[in-house]
């Protein structure tokens, strides 16, 4: 009966060993990710300036874009505007001086 007791405790004993190492090894890990994680950050961390330069250099080429665009059309436009308003200034010309010479004529 002895024999099998000092074989239950000796079980015992190297079970507490191995469950206390397997304790050790998970702290371990965990440590080991929580400082892949702190460095992980930090890199984020310091490449955040970078990100938001390259964004706002993205924005600023973007709006640059689209002000050369919106002034081209603005451009067009106009040129229309004027094409049509010189088209029509000789019939108001023409229109003016009828009516001025016969007022009647309405």
């Amino acid at each position: 009966m002895e024999d099998v007791l000092q074989r239950l405790l000796k079980a015992e004993s190297e079970a507490e060993a191995i469950a206390g190492e397997a304790n050790a090894q998970r702290e371990r890990m965990v440590e080991q990710a929580l400082e892949e994680a702190r460095a992980a950050e930090e890199r984020f961390e310091a490449r955040v300036p970078s990100l938001r330069a390259s964004f706002i250099d993205k924005a600023e080429a973007q709006a640059e874009t689209t002000l050369v665009e919106l002034t081209r059309r603005y451009e067009e436009r106009y040129t229309e505007l004027r094409e049509a308003a010189a088209a029509r200034e000789q019939e108001a010309i023409d229109s003016v001086i009828e009516i001025l010479l016969d007022p009647d004529r309405n």
